[in-house]
């Protein structure tokens, strides 16, 4: 390095902490966050040197970055109503409401107010659960995986006992999570039953040995089979599992647990419940429509045995998620979906006029056009289910873009365009996401 480099008039860290100009971004940092935001940008000034006003311009912009929530809200304009990526169903504005609430306070989230003594905490949502599902007990834990996790390590009972599932029932769901692996984690082994596309009562019954602990039936969630398919009916099998003292617990994973809708064929808790399906575990943030939670409901003895197992304390969820979830129940108890988003972004009836109107309000010059197109449940829900909606198609290159903007906005690329679906838009967000799009036009792709 010669001397004239001016690296070498780089300030020392603690020079710059010490600055009268940049005191504000430091007390924002904290101190120990404050050297690694200068120790970073000093790096990148030996490598690419930067003049002094510069210098304080970057650490100012680093420290912003730093200190910039992670977590952030985003316009999900991609017509996946269950966007797993961005966190599924939104919560309606009364479970947000209690949320906030719940945090900002202490709770009687353990305690009884009329005896002052300790209580569960699952007996809040007690009461709408057992009208929902028609079970006679029911609990929570933080998703549907640990709900299944949960109800395996408890009734598989040891390391030799044995479950029986369908091998069309095998299923994976995102992340690489599959049937066969958790029930290897919950201490059982795995016993494959019937073909892939076709499972009779009788394969099931050939199956059970002493060595059975469960039989454990899969809703095909995510994915759909068609053609030369079979499988018994759950009363038929319930009535099966009882005559061997089995339990049948049914994984029923999209959390229908009212009738949704539009969606007549999607299975429902209460019907499983009333088949003789002794144990359902479902989700709280997929068509029920409420906060991530995984729902087990089911014959009280069973309930009870799987709130004692230790498992269920790592696994169960808060007061937050218990406010969400309680006001999300009384929303479906009430059958008001018009107060749930994720019904009434299934429900609207309005897109094309306003897809249409919403585009006039682009600049002409960005060519949008307006074609029909479909939207999704996606969230591994009514896989074969499609909704149709009415697209914005701009150039590709615009998805990146509104990434980056303040507001984010995930659109869709489908054929090599940018795709803006308004399903997925709350109407209030229709200006911020305007703006994000007048301005994403004369921003140049990162």
């Amino acid at each position: 390095m010669s001397t004239n480099d001016p690296r070498r008039a780089l300030p020392s860290v603690d020079d710059l902490l010490r600055r009268p100009s940049l005191a504000g971004a430091w007390a924002a940092t904290g101190p120990v966050l404050a050297r690694r935001v200068i120790a970073a940008v000093l790096a990148e000034a030996r490598q690419q040197p930067l003049a002094a006003a510069d210098l304080e311009t970057r650490l100012l912009a680093a420290a912003r970055g730093a200190t910039a929530p992670s977590l952030q809200p985003v316009i999900n304009a991609t017509g996946v109503l269950l966007h797993t990526n961005l966190g599924r169903a939104p919560l309606s504005a009364l479970a947000a409401a209690r949320l906030a609430d719940a945090a900002a306070n202490y709770t009687n989230l353990e305690f009884d107010l009329e005896t002052g003594e300790r209580s569960r905490r699952d007996r809040h949502l007690a009461p709408l659960l057992a009208a929902l599902s028609q079970a006679e007990a029911s609990i929570v834990v933080n998703n549907n995986a640990a709900a299944v996790l949960l109800a395996l390590t408890e009734l598989a009972v040891d390391r030799q006992g044995e479950v029986l599932v369908s091998r069309g029932e095998l299923i994976e769901i995102g992340e690489s999570f599959r049937i066969p692996d958790i029930v290897a984690r919950g201490g059982a082994r795995l016993v494959e039953v019937g073909s892939t596309n076709r499972t009779r009562l009788g394969d099931y019954a050939q199956a059970i040995t002493p060595a059975t602990r469960m039989i454990l039936r899969v809703h095909r969630s995510n994915f759909t089979m068609s053609g030369f398919v079979e499988q018994p009916p759950l009363a038929a099998l319930a009535a099966l599992a009882h005559a061997h003292r089995l339990p049948l617990v049914e994984d029923l994973g999209s959390g229908c647990l009212v009738a949704f809708p539009g969606l007549a064929d999607e299975p429902v808790v209460a019907e499983s419940i009333a088949a003789g399906v002794d144990l359902v575990t479902y989700s709280g943030d997929k068509l029920l429509g409420g906060p991530q939670a995984g729902i087990l409901s089911g014959r009280a003895p069973l309930i009870a045995r799987l709130r004692a197992n230790p498992l269920y304390r790592a696994l169960r969820v808060d007061a937050l998620t218990l406010a969400a979830l309680e006001a999300t129940l009384d929303a479906l108890r009430r059958l008001a979906w018009h107060e749930l988003p994720l019904a009434a972004m299934a429900s609207a009836d309005d897109l094309e006029a306003r897809t249409r109107a919403f585009a006039l309000r682009l600049p002409p010059e960005m060519h949008a056009e307006v074609v029909p197109g479909e939207s999704v449940f996606g969230g591994g829900a009514t896989p074969a289910r499609t909704l149709p909606t009415w697209l914005i198609r701009l150039p590709q290159r615009f998805a990146q873009i509104l990434r980056h903007g303040q507001p984010a906005v995930v659109a869709r690329v489908e054929h090599g365009h940018c795709c803006l679906d308004l399903r997925t838009v709350f109407p209030a967000q229709d200006d911020a996401l305007l703006t994000a799009v007048r301005q994403a036009f004369y921003l140049p792709v990162r």
